[in-house]
């Protein structure tokens, strides 16, 4: 209060700031310039380089593209290419699997071809065989016959033939060798050829008493078989079956292969297998006559043979 006026009230006088903050705020908006221009410079600097990654990475993103495109291509081709030598393989594969089927058939038609002549071959040899048999057969008959007639004529004649080799015994002007020793029949039938003989053929029951009297009661191998044909028995003689001594219900064919015959101790025969082994057998051939120049035969594994003396 005024010493005055002292009844009045007057407020203090403001103090003046405006010099003072006229610089601050101009220092305030330059700060604020600078600043802002910073920011703004970032963000310039920020985009710039953005956009050169960008770049950078669309340049790199086609750069790929491209290198991908050229893989692609070349996949593609060689996808191509293999389709087309799988292709010319597949060809190929389907012209050797034709070549295949025809050799295979021509293999068969040659084999077939091969087959037929081998079986024509068998059958001619087979034929050949047969016919050299019969032929040897034959010749085989015929010589015997004919030193049969000439002994017959010698005998006729006063002339002895009961001539036989040492081991062997004579009985009507035939020879009889009697064997000992483990055979089949076969090993028998060759035994008796490389002795000049043959198995025995019995044609009479006194031929029959004479072997009995000399087999001392053993099973002996005889000459008769029927080899050829099942049931036709022939001798090793080639005659066929006159006079026989088959014991009751033989030849019987037991086990169907019983196709050689057997004397028993017996005297009686049995057809039997022919690999069947017997201790004995009896060989047979044409005594020969006292007369040197007769010619006469023995019988060998081709056939009886004259031949002057013995």
């Amino acid at each position: 209060m005024s010493s005055e006026n002292p009844g009045y009230w007057e407020p203090p006088p403001k103090r003046c700031c405006c010099a003072r903050r006229g610089p601050q705020l101009v220092l305030v908006g330059l700060l604020s310039t600078a600043m802002w221009a910073g920011m703004l410079t970032l963000l310039l600097l920020w985009h710039w380089e953005t956009e050169k990654n960008l770049k950078q990475l669309g340049d790199t993103a086609i750069q790929n593209v491209s290198h991908v495109s050229k893989d692609l291509q070349r996949y593609q081709s060689n996808q191509l290419a293999q389709k087309s030598q799988d292709s010319e393989l597949s060809q190929n594969l389907n012209r050797l699997q034709e070549n295949f089927i025809n050799v295979k058939s021509q293999n068969s038609e040659f084999s077939q071809s091969l087959n037929s002549l081998q079986e024509d071959l068998i059958n001619i040899r087979s034929q050949g065989l047969n016919e050299k048999r019969t032929a040897s057969d034959s010749l085989e008959k015929l010589q015997e016959e004919v030193a049969k007639l000439w002994m017959e004529m010698l005998i006729s004649k006063g002339v002895a033939c009961s001539t036989c080799p040492e081991n062997w015994l004579n009985f009507q002007q035939k020879c009889y060798y009697f064997g000992k020793g483990s055979k089949q029949w076969i090993q028998a039938r060759f035994t008796c050829s490389d002795l000049e003989g043959r198995l025995v053929s019995i044609h009479s029951q006194e031929e029959q008493d004479f072997l009995m009297r000399h087999t001392n009661k053993q099973d002996s191998w005889i000459g008769l078989r029927d080899l050829d044909v099942e049931g036709e028995f022939v001798w090793m003689d080639g005659s066929p079956v006159g006079y026989s001594n088959w014991n009751p219900g033989e030849p019987n064919n037991a086990g169907q292969g019983e196709d050689c015959v057997m004397m028993r101790g017996s005297g009686q025969w049995n057809d039997a297998y022919c690999r069947s082994y017997l201790d004995a057998w009896v060989c047979e051939q044409l005594a020969t006559c006292e007369e040197a120049s007769a010619p006469v035969a023995s019988v060998s594994p081709t056939g009886p043979t004259p031949k002057n003396g013995s």
